[in-house]
């Protein structure tokens, strides 16, 4: 089994910056994907972003990029999402999730593993 733990979330003005973190444990975890999902109130979970086991590729949603950045650390168990230039919109629960075949998706169901979540609302 794996676990999947975030934090940072919170109550942000619009423009502020913050970021997110993912804690996987677990023993078979192990050369994972990552990814950050959300979900607004009333609306499905929509993929943000994505990285490769090794952190060499990241992948965005066309909504995110070049605001937010997707990163590991050096030990691969955290997952960071870096969130910058926060909009109204970007108002949700953050969900990380694991895919152990190491594939950089944005579907919901390549992913295995899935966090709780993590409110972040941006306001106005």
């Amino acid at each position: 089994q794996v676990q999947l733990v975030e934090s940072g979330g919170g109550l942000v003005q619009a423009g502020d910056s913050l970021r997110l973190s993912c804690a996987a444990s677990g023993r078979s975890f192990s050369r994972f994907s990552m990814g950050w999902f959300r979900q607004a109130p009333g609306k499905e979970r929509e993929f943000v972003a994505a990285i490769s086991w090794s952190g060499g590729s990241t992948y965005y949603a066309d909504s995110v990029t070049g605001r937010f950045t997707i990163s590991r650390g050096n030990a691969k168990t955290t997952v960071y999402l870096q969130m910058n230039s926060l909009k109204p919109e970007d108002t949700a629960v953050y969900y990380c999730a694991a895919d152990r075949s190491d594939n950089l998706s944005a579907r919901i169901a390549t992913y295995d593993y899935w966090g709780q979540g993590t409110q972040v609302t941006v306001s106005s």
